[in-house]
Parts: C-alpha cells; sequence; structure tokens
C-alpha cells in the first residue's frame, strides 16, 4: 500500500525500530528518514513540533545526548534556544517522529504510532522487548 507516511528514525533506536516495524505490520512502507544523517530544516522542525502539538522541551532527548552539558534542563530557556540546541545537535531530537494523514506524533511508546495509521495491522505484533501489543487479529492489546 503507498500511503503517505514518513518516519524520523534511528536504526539504533528499540523503539524507533518497533514503531518503524508496526508501520510496515499495517501493510505501510512509509519514508524513513535517518535523521541524524539527514536532519531536518528548522522550519520542518517547527512544523512537526506545532503539527504534533508538542512543545520543543517536549521534543528533547535527555539519555545518550549532550542534554546535561549544554544545560538544556534550565527551565528558563526559550523555545528558541532549545530549536538551536536541536538544530546543532540532532542527536537532542526525540524519536520516533511519525508524519501520517492523520497527524504527527512523537511515538513514544511506540505502540502510539497505531492511533494514527490510516491502515489496520495486518497481524500479531510483539515488540522486541517480549511485550505483544497486538493480537493475531490486529487488534491492540490494552
Amino acid at each position: 500500500m503507498t500511503t503517505d507516511i514518513v518516519i524520523y528514525h534511528n536504526p539504533e533506536c528499540g523503539t524507533s525500530r518497533n514503531t518503524l516495524a508496526m508501520i510496515r505490520n499495517a501493510g505501510i512502507e512509509p519514508h524513513v528518514v535517518e535523521y541524524l544523517k539527514t536532519p531536518p530544516s528548522r522550519a520542518m522542525l517547527e512544523s512537526l513540533i506545532e503539527r504534533a502539538a508538542i512543545s520543543p522541551r517536549d521534543l528533547l532527548r535527555e539519555k545518550g545526548t549532550p542534554y546535561a552539558e549544554l544545560g538544556l534542563g534550565d527551565e528558563s530557556l526559550s523555545d528558541a534556544a532549545l530549536m538551536d540546541a536541536m538544530m546543532e545537535h540532532p542527536i537532542l531530537i526525540n524519536r520516533p517522529l511519525v508524519v501520517s494523514p492523520l497527524g504527527v506524533r512523537l511515538c513514544r511508546p511506540s505502540e502510539a504510532v497505531l492511533d494514527i495509521l490510516p491502515s489496520p495491522q495486518q497481524g500479531a505484533f510483539t515488540k522486541e522487548d517480549g511485550e505483544q501489543v497486538v493480537d493475531a487479529a490486529g487488534e491492540r492489546i490494552a
């Protein structure tokens, strides 16, 4: 199925790999953007944040990044300053961000992607850690 789905993906991230696998489990081959190799422009990132109805701070990743060294925990920092940091250090952009005709979502946890996929799951899905999130009938497990 050809559907306009874009995933801002890091193949080193289990959550990102699970999200990508659930998109494919819906029969969709998304456009995969390895954002560490090809970061979004500032305008694109601002648009994604707005469309996801989150703040730049909500998109900041702490683990495995220069978050602490850059003092990004300082709540007085402006959105513009946080955006500057993400532009300079794309690893600070949390992932995976998924864009679909049904919206934009930061898919943490990975099963959040199920809320914005236009096609149902085509079968069972179990995350890399062994957690089953979709049953054999393609239904989300609560």
